[in-house]
C-alpha cells in the first residue's frame, strides 16, 4: 500500500467511524441506566420510552414516555403513579463543573398525569422510599411550566375522588400556576381554583409570592387571599382567611382538627405563618350562630421526635362582645342554635325543633374521647354578654386546657348580676369510650333581683350562696349525671321575694290576684335554706325551707337525673291568719321537659300555724351546719330561724348548738 493510502485510511477510518457513529447514535442506549438510577432513587420502578439529550453549555435532556409505578402488590388495573407524556429538563453544567451548584433553568412537564390513592387499609401508593442523595439541596430550579396537568385523586378513608387540572400561564414576572379542582371530599362535593406565583417567585424576597383560593366543599367556603414573603420557609405571610358554613362540625376534612357542632357562621381574620413551628390566625372578626366571635388561635404544629408522633399544640384566646349560650350547646353535646337562628339552613331549624320536642333534655351524644387527644388545647373565652330573655345569667368567663386528653375547667364563671356561680371540672378519660368526671361549683352572692328579673314574672332582692360537688363516670353529658354522687348547700339570708311566688304556692288567692292584676306585693325572705344530696343520679332534697314575712314553705322529694323524672312536694303555711289562706301542699311531677303541676291532698282552713312550726321545721334538723358565705348580720337571721324552731312544739327534734359556735 503506498504512503498515500495508508495516510488515507489513518485520517479516513476514523472519520468514518465518527460518521457512522452520528448517523447510528441512539440516547436511547442509555435508557437502563436512567431507569435504574430513577428507579433506585424513588424506590418504584421508572421506565423511559425515549432519550433525547441536547449537547451545549446548557445540556436539555428530554424523557418521552416517562411511567413511575404503583408499589408492588398494589391492585392491578390500576393507572400508574405517574405518567408524564414528555419531561424536560435543562442544566447548567458547565456552571456545575466550576462549583456553582446544579442550576435546572428550566423544568418542564407536558400532559403529566399523576394518580394519587389510599386504601381502606392505610396502603398509600404516594409514600416513596427515596434514596436521598447528596447535594440536592443545592440544586436550583429556574422555570417550571407544566401543560395540561391532571391529579387525579382516590382515598376512600377521607370519602374522597377528585381531579386537579394544573398548568402554569405566563413569563417571568406574570408567570403563575393554575390549579382547579373538581370531585367529591369528605363525602362533599369540591370545587375549587388555586393561583399562586411562579416558581421563580418563590425565592425571591423582593417580591412576595402571591396566593389566592378559592374552595367551596359541600356548604362549606373557604378564601385565602394574600402574599407570602417566604414559601420556601413558610415565613412571613399576609394572608386573609375566610371561612363560612352551616356548621363548624364539616371543617376537620378540610383544617386538620375535630370541632363540636355549632350553627352557621362567618369569621375572616389575617394567617401568619412562622415556619412550621408557629402558625397563627389572628384578628378574628365573625359570627356563630346569634353570637359574635374575635380573639386569635395560634398552633405550634406537632412532629416526629425519636420516632414518636408529637401532639399539636394550641392556644386560643376568644370573646364576643354579646352570646347566646344556645349556640355554644354543641360542645356538650347538646343540639346548637335554635330554630329561628340566624342563617340555620331549613335542616338545622328542624333539628333544633326536634330537639325541643324530644322528652329528654340532657345531652346524650357520647364523648369521642380519641378525638380528644388530637391535640393539647388552652383556652380562654369571655362573654361580656349573654343574650336570653329568661336568662338570670350577665356574662360568661371560661379557662380550659386540655392536656394528653384530659379536660380541665379552671374555672367557667356565669355572673348573675353582683354575684358569681363559679364551677371547677375535671374529665379524665377511663378508655376510648368514657370519661370520669369530678365538679366543684360555687355560688357566690348570687343577686336574687336579678334572677327574679330574668322571666319577667318576679321581684326580688337579696343574694344567694352555696357549694355543690358531684363525682360521675360514663360517655355523655346525660350520663355523667344519671351516675352521679355529690351534695349541693346554699342559703339565702334577707331580701324580699314578690309575694306571687309564695303565695301561689300557698293558694293565697287574695295576694295571687293582684300580682296578676299588675300590683305585685313584696314579701321579705328572713333565710333560704337548702340542702340536696346526689346519689348514683338520684338528687334527694334533704331539706329546702323558705321563711318570709309571711308564710313558711318546705320541699321535699327528688329528681332523678337518669330517668329525668321530678317527684317535688311543696308545703306552705302562713305564720298568722288570713281570709283565703288554705294551708296545703303542691306536687310538682312529670319530666325536666314536661313538668306537671297540681294541688296535693289535705286542703283545710286553720285558725294559725304557729302550732305546727316544730312539723314545719323538722326538716332543718339535718342542717346544723350550713356556710351561708353571708355577712355576719344576715347569718344571724337565718339563726333566728333555726332558734324559733327550737323553742316552738315540736323543735326538739332540731340539735342544739354547741356552747360558744355561731348560728349558722
Amino acid at each position: 500500500m503506498s504512503r498515500a493510502a495508508r495516510l488515507l485510511a489513518w485520517i479516513g477510518i476514523p472519520i468514518l467511524l465518527v460518521v457512522l457513529l452520528v448517523v447510528f447514535w441512539r440516547w436511547d442506549w442509555f435508557i437502563p441506566i436512567v431507569e435504574a438510577r430513577a428507579s433506585a432513587a424513588v424506590g418504584r420502578k421508572v421506565t423511559i420510552e425515549h432519550l433525547h439529550v441536547g449537547l451545549s453549555r446548557v445540556v436539555a435532556v428530554s424523557a418521552d414516555g416517562v411511567r413511575i409505578e404503583n408499589p408492588s402488590g398494589w391492585p392491578a388495573g390500576d393507572s400508574p403513579l405517574a405518567d408524564i407524556r414528555r419531561l424536560t429538563v435543562t442544566a447548567d453544567v458547565l456552571g456545575w463543573i466550576k462549583g456553582h451548584g446544579l442550576v435546572l433553568p428550566l423544568v418542564g412537564l407536558d400532559a403529566p398525569r399523576i394518580y394519587v390513592a389510599e386504601t381502606t387499609e392505610d396502603n398509600a401508593n404516594f409514600r416513596l422510599s427515596t434514596s436521598g442523595g447528596g447535594g440536592s439541596s443545592t440544586v436550583k430550579i429556574g422555570n417550571l411550566k407544566i401543560d395540561n396537568g391532571a391529579v387525579h385523586a382516590v382515598m376512600p378513608p377521607l370519602k374522597a375522588d377528585f381531579t386537579a387540572k394544573v398548568s402554569t400561564e405566563g413569563e417571568g414576572d406574570d408567570a403563575r400556576i393554575v390549579v382547579q379542582t373538581e370531585g367529591r371530599y369528605a363525602g362533599q362535593p369540591i370545587t375549587g381554583k388555586f393561583v399562586g406565583g411562579g416558581l421563580l417567585s418563590l425565592r425571591d424576597k423582593e417580591h412576595p409570592w402571591p396566593v389566592d383560593l378559592a374552595l367551596a366543599n359541600g356548604p362549606t367556603r373557604v378564601s385565602l387571599k394574600g402574599t407570602v414573603q417566604d414559601p420556601m420557609a413558610m415565613a412571613g405571610a399576609d394572608v386573609t382567611l375566610q371561612l363560612s358554613g352551616p356548621d363548624m362540625a364539616l371543617l376537620p376534612p378540610l383544617v386538620g382538627f375535630p370541632i363540636p357542632k355549632t350553627p352557621a357562621y362567618e369569621i375572616s381574620g389575617k394567617l401568619d405563618l412562622h415556619g412550621l413551628e408557629n402558625i397563627s390566625f389572628r384578628d378574628i372578626r365573625g359570627r356563630l350562630g346569634s353570637s359574635d366571635i374575635a380573639g386569635s388561635i395560634t398552633e405550634k404544629p406537632g412532629a416526629a421526635e425519636t420516632g414518636q408522633k408529637v401532639r399539636p399544640d394550641v392556644t386560643m384566646d376568644l370573646h364576643s362582645n354579646c352570646v347566646d349560650l344556645a349556640d355554644l350547646t354543641g360542645f356538650i353535646g347538646g343540639t346548637p342554635g335554635r330554630s329561628n337562628t340566624r342563617n340555620a339552613t331549613p335542616e338545622q331549624r328542624k333539628e333544633a325543633a326536634e330537639a325541643n320536642k324530644a322528652p329528654t333534655l340532657l345531652p346524650n351524644t357520647p364523648i369521642d374521647v380519641p378525638r380528644l387527644t388530637w391535640a393539647n388545647i388552652h383556652l380562654q373565652y369571655r362573654g361580656a354578654h349573654i343574650e336570653g330573655r329568661n336568662m338570670p345569667l350577665d356574662y360568661l368567663s371560661v379557662a380550659m386546657e386540655i392536656i394528653n386528653g384530659r379536660i380541665q375547667v379552671h374555672p367557667v364563671s356565669f355572673g348573675v348580676g353582683t354575684g358569681r356561680l363559679v364551677g371547677n371540672v375535671d374529665l379524665a378519660p377511663l378508655n376510648n369510650k368514657s370519661v370520669r368526671a369530678r365538679a366543684d361549683i360555687r355560688m357566690q352572692n348570687l343577686d336574687v333581683s336579678r334572677m327574679m328579673a330574668a322571666p319577667h314574672t318576679f321581684q326580688g332582692a337579696g343574694t344567694i350562696s352555696g357549694v355543690g360537688a358531684i363525682e360521675s363516670t360514663g360517655n355523655s353529658l346525660a350520663d355523667l349525671m344519671g351516675n352521679g354522687n355529690g351534695e349541693v348547700k346554699m342559703a339565702m339570708a334577707g331580701g324580699d321575694l314578690s309575694a306571687v311566688l309564695v303565695d301561689l304556692t300557698g293558694l293565697q288567692f287574695g295576694n295571687a290576684l293582684l300580682s296578676a292584676l299588675g300590683m305585685p306585693q313584696k314579701t321579705p325572705v328572713q333565710c333560704f335554706i337548702n340542702a340536696l344530696a346526689l346519689q348514683k343520679g338520684l338528687l334527694d332534697f334533704k331539706a329546702m325551707t323558705l321563711d318570709t314575712g309571711e308564710a313558711i314553705t318546705n320541699v321535699s322529694g327528688n329528681l332523678n337525673l337518669k330517668q329525668e323524672s321530678i317527684d317535688l312536694h311543696l308545703k306552705t303555711d302562713s305564720k298568722h291568719f288570713s281570709i283565703g289562706s288554705l294551708p296545703t301542699s303542691i306536687n310538682i311531677t312529670g319530666t325536666f321537659k314536661n313538668p306537671s303541676i297540681r294541688p296535693g291532698a289535705g286542703v283545710a282552713a286553720r285558725a294559725g300555724a304557729a302550732a305546727g312550726l316544730g312539723v314545719l321545721f323538722a326538716p332543718l334538723a339535718i342542717l346544723p351546719t350550713v356556710q351561708l358565705g353571708t355577712s355576719k348580720e344576715e347569718d344571724q337571721r337565718c339563726g333566728t330561724l333555726l332558734q324559733q324552731a327550737r323553742s316552738e312544739a315540736g323543735g326538739k327534734a332540731l340539735p342544739m348548738p354547741e356552747r360558744g359556735a355561731s348560728a349558722r
